[in-house]
Order: structure tokens, then C-alpha cells, then sequence
């Protein structure tokens, strides 16, 4: 194998971009070898920083640099043919979440990923948490016996000028809403940990921001092993972000974990006792991030590096990715419908989200 690092360009130079040139910066695995955006002056400020080439033509950059992975760091309803742009030149492809706005366009960049034979990967960075870590073993061990209930809460603050700031945001065709965008880890976590979801009914409703989609929704799920669950999110928290959480409540034991980034155990309690249970003493007093972003990135590229090596199956693939991007979508096709909606989906119309 050679010892030659693996070689990344990256487009998209907005503010999840310096997560992952921290984290790629960090890995000796890895080299940054240029850097993309639309806007050339926020390329070129990047690039200057990163001591890499910059450009404002995606495609340009594809064919210009010798590369080995594309990290996608875009507006989501740009992702999936970015990714397709990518796995053509049979460069490996990490997109930020989600993958897709539609079902059929994330279908279409995992069927252009395999046909290359190229890795892609989708970044979920938080299920790499170590407090969520400690809560996906304490599941898979059996821990909570039948578990009954399970919720995610994001109560978080986007004031109007969030979305002022870039005309994409709050749209459908490129960004979508507070599911899609601000929830889609919280929405990832909750099917992740507590398995597939059978029904949906939700409501949503855009009660203060000037956007296309939703600032405020609710969401009532049934999965498939009998539990309930509800997601609730709203980007209209005042003044500021207040919470972000999980809870799983089951016959033997009750957890939730929040802190800005579902970083800090809040409760923990179960009826027998497990060496586990020393460990998450341990993170009731874990300090705060500095962002909604949390500190997976290192870890997740370090996943990227080591299944790119053959040392590791990766730990959240295209076909994983879907997953959210599927239940959202059934999210917001209930709320337009007033119906429940079953999982699997076939595919959801962007004219079904304006309708």
C-alpha cells in the first residue's frame, strides 16, 4: 500500500468547510490539495489560509487537480450532482448532510458511486460522539430491555439574517427547512438508535421567518419494533439556541443526552449495573463545543482514511445517508398531505414540497 496521503479537493467554502480542513489537516493520511467556491473571494480567503490553489469552477477544479476524494461542503440540493461530477472522474466522494433534498436524486448519486467503484460516505458526524457512543452500545447490548418512547428536541435560534445571508437558504430546491437543514443530525440519530421507522404524521408551519419552508414542526413516529417517538423542532427559540436532545425511555433504563451537541449526558439511569455506566459518569460534566457542529469531524475522516486503506467498512455510506433524507421527506409528505405516512418511500416530487 502506498504511503502517498490521500489527496482531497473541496468545494463549498461556507462555514461547515473549516470542520473538515481542521480534520483533514489534522489526519497525516490526508492532504487538502484545493479548494472551490462560487464566490472566488471566499475561495481565495480559504485557500490562502489552507496553502492551496482556489477556484470558482467546480468542474474546472475536477479536471485541473490530481485528486483522489471530493469533499462536498455545498448547498444540499447541489450535492448529489457534485458527487455524480465526482465518481465519474473515480474520485471517492464525502458529502455533508444530507445528501439530497429528493429521494430519486440521492438514489442517483449511490447508483453513480457503484458504478464507478468508488467509497461514498455522508457525513454524521455526531453518531461519533462519545456520549452517543456509549448510548448506541448500552442499546445494542440490550440494556433497556423493550424500549417504549423515544424524542429529539431542537430548540434552536436562526434570526432572519441567517437566511438573508445566502439566497439559497430556506428553500426547497437547495436547503430545504429545520428538518432538512438544522435537524437532519437529531432526525439521523433518533432512526439510527432506535431502528426503522414504520409510520409518520407530522405538522409543520412557517411562523416567523420569511422562507419557502419550515421554521417550526412536530413529528409523531411509530417504528417497527413497537416503540413511539417524537421529533420536535423549531429555529425560533429566544433569544438564543436552548437545546438540542435525546431521550430513549425503556423497560430497564432511561438516558437523554444533550449539551450544544449532543456531547453532555443529562440522565442516565438503568436497573443492573455495567461497566459503561462508569463511563458516562464521566461525560455529565463534559464541556460544550464551541458549535452546534460538535468535534466528530477528526473521527469521521479518520473512518474515511481507514476504509480507504481497506482497514474499515465505513460508518455511514450512501445507502446509510438515505435513511434520514427518507424519513424528512416522509416528514414533510405527511404535513402536506394531513396523513400518515408509511416507510419505505419510493420518491417524494419538490412539487409535493411547495404544494
Amino acid at each position: 500500500m502506498s504511503d502517498r496521503p490521500f489527496r482531497i479537493v473541496l468545494v463549498g467554502c461556507g462555514r461547515i468547510s473549516e470542520r473538515h480542513i481542521e480534520a483533514i489537516q489534522a489526519n497525516p493520511h490526508l492532504e487538502l490539495v484545493a479548494v472551490c467556491d462560487e464566490i472566488l473571494d471566499r475561495a481565495r480567503t480559504t485557500a490562502e489560509k489552507a496553502g492551496v490553489p482556489a477556484f470558482s469552477s467546480y468542474v474546472e477544479m475536477l479536471d485541473a487537480v490530481p485528486a483522489d476524494v471530493a469533499a462536498i461542503c455545498t448547498p444540499s440540493g447541489l450535492h448529489p450532482k457534485q458527487g455524480i461530477l465526482a465518481a465519474e472522474r473515480k474520485l471517492h466522494v464525502i458529502c455533508e448532510k444530507p445528501m439530497a433534498t429528493r429521494l430519486e436524486e440521492a438514489d442517483a448519486l449511490v447508483r453513480a458511486c457503484d458504478d464507478a467503484c468508488v467509497h461514498l460516505f455522508v457525513v454524521k458526524q455526531n453518531r461519533l460522539n462519545p456520549s452517543i457512543q456509549l448510548l448506541k452500545r448500552s442499546i445494542d447490548a440490550g440494556r433497556f430491555g423493550r424500549i417504549y418512547l423515544a424524542n429529539t428536541t431542537v430548540r434552536w435560534n436562526r434570526p432572519q439574517s441567517y437566511y438573508d445571508m445566502a439566497p439559497w437558504r430556506g428553500t426547497w430546491e437547495f436547503d430545504g427547512g429545520a428538518f432538512m437543514n438544522q435537524a437532519s443530525h437529531y432526525v439521523d440519530m433518533i432512526q439510527w438508535l432506535v431502528g426503522q421507522v414504520e409510520t409518520v404524521t407530522a405538522k409543520t408551519a412557517t411562523l416567523a421567518r420569511r422562507i419557502e419552508s419550515e421554521d417550526t414542526g412536530v413529528a409523531i413516529l411509530r417504528f417497527r419494533n413497537g416503540a413511539l417517538g417524537t421529533i420536535e423542532v423549531t429555529m425560533l427559540a429566544y433569544p438564543r439556541n436552548m437545546e438540542g436532545s435525546i431521550t430513549v425511555i425503556g423497560e430497564r433504563g432511561t438516558v437523554k443526552v444533550g449539551g450544544t451537541a449532543l456531547n453532555r449526558i443529562e440522565h442516565w439511569e438503568f436497573s443492573e449495573y455495567d461497566d459503561i455506566d462508569r463511563e458516562a459518569e464521566l461525560l455529565r460534566a463534559a464541556p460544550n463545543p464551541l458549535s452546534v457542529y460538535g468535534s466528530g469531524h477528526r473521527p469521521y475522516y479518520e473512518n474515511v482514511v481507514s476504509v480507504l486503506r481497506g482497514e474499515a467498512a465505513a460508518g455511514t455510506d450512501g445507502r446509510e445517508g438515505r435513511k434520514s433524507l427518507e424519513l424528512i421527506l416522509a416528514i414533510y409528505e405527511s404535513a402536506r398531505s394531513e396523513a400518515e405516512i408509511a416507510l419505505p418511500l419510493r420518491a417524494f416530487s419538490r412539487e409535493g414540497q411547495r404544494a
